[in-house]
């Protein structure tokens, strides 16, 4: 990671993160850790016996370095060893951007692509502290409202760890774009706004009476 004049923190360009459209494109720490820490799934790419995938995964941020989780991924177990190159894309989509022609229509978005190199986590601290960070993610403050979690369902889950070795955030807002000629036309532009929103919690069929909905999941609701 690079470092401007003002000691914001930057990332590299290189070949593989660089964005075609300039005055979208933001190398920034602050703008790339903005867009992980609000999104909640990241599409995590890579290739496995020659062939490309792509898996949705939750994941959280600790400092300069992502985890993932999931179930025992006995198949990367070995490639995890020895370090898996992957590519993490993760994008907030904030509207419609509905232009007076079709060709000018876009969407009004925040996203995040990552290259780095994926590892197996088997520091049992290291381990902990990323699950926390995962649960925390999705519902801050949910792992104290949880039971302990049980040496089996530790063994059960695979936590890998990417190291950010170059990443790029790319930004679209505003009004659509249209040609000069077309904002004389008599066709509607404009912009579709869309937000996520959490709704108000659903007790399971079989939850003790009497429990009230916990902290974390009450402050999730609250959200506008």
């Amino acid at each position: 990671m690079t470092q401007t004049s003002c000691q914001e923190k930057t990332f590299p360009v290189t070949a593989a993160n660089k964005i075609r459209v300039a005055k979208r494109a933001h190398y920034d720490e602050a703008t790339v850790h903005a867009i992980l820490d609000e999104g909640l799934i990241a599409q995590v790419g890579f290739v496995q016996d020659g062939n490309p995938i792509v898996l949705p995964m939750v994941y959280a941020r600790i400092g300069d370095q992502l985890y993932i989780h999931g179930a025992k991924a006995t198949r990367l177990l070995k490639q995890l060893k020895k370090g898996l190159p992957v590519c993490l894309n993760v994008t907030l989509v904030d509207g419609l951007v509905v232009g007076r022609s079709a060709f000018h229509h876009s969407m009004n978005f925040r996203s995040v692509n990552i290259h780095g190199t994926a590892k197996l986590v088997e520091d049992e601290q290291e381990k902990y502290d990323a699950l926390v960070a995962v649960t925390d993610h999705l519902a801050p403050g949910r792992w104290d409202e949880t039971r302990a979690m049980t040496t089996k369902e530790a063994n059960a889950t695979t936590v890998i760890s990417v190291t950010i070795e170059t990443a790029a955030a790319k930004v679209r807002s505003g009004m659509p774009i249209d040609d000069e000629e077309d904002y004389a036309s008599d066709h509607w532009a404009g912009i579709v706004p869309i937000t996520t929103a959490y709704g108000q919690p659903i007790d399971d069929a079989r939850l003790k009476q009497g429990i009230p909905v916990a902290d974390s999941i009450k402050a999730l609701s609250n959200r506008r």
